[in-house]
């Protein structure tokens, strides 16, 4: 039994989804497209070196081009100040006194929770925003 170039870059584009829905790499989709394209190419009859050109640039090409997408945006914050993360960043909690060390001690979500000052300046009581969770402990901000 013979199968045809484009029968085999098919079992090829497929194989590569199963690959990339098995380990998540992204990657492997614009491989599998570049694939696709060739299969797509051997249905127009192309020899088999257009074929292989064909994968190449298409998959390659979308590859960097996925690669210079994924560069020329912002970084994510850390996990411990990523809102996406962790749904405290963000709360406003209000803070009674603070201790000379920077600390104190703000009541969130109906708990006592250790807190520390990380704004500019001097900590001064009022009204504050988490911006991260270190462990147990928030980090405030005071409140624009």
């Amino acid at each position: 039994m013979s199968w045809a170039p484009s029968t085999v870059w098919w079992v090829a584009t497929g194989l590569l989804i199963a690959v990339e829905l098995a380990t998540g790499t992204f990657y492997l989709l614009m491989l599998a497209l570049g694939a696709a394209a060739a299969a797509l190419a051997a249905h127009a009859g192309a020899s088999t070196n257009a074929q292989l050109v064909v994968a190449a640039v298409v998959g390659g090409g979308a590859i960097t081009a996925w690669h210079v997408r994924r560069m020329r945006q912002p970084a994510a914050p850390p996990a411990e100040a990523n809102r996406d993360v962790n749904l405290d960043i963000g709360t406003r909690v209000l803070v009674q006194a603070w201790n000379a060390d920077g600390t104190a001690r703000v009541t969130h979500r109906g708990a006592s929770w250790a807190a520390r000052h990380s704004g500019r300046g001097a900590p001064v009581p009022g009204d504050h925003v988490i911006v991260a969770l270190h462990g147990n402990e928030l980090m405030l901000k005071r409140a624009d």
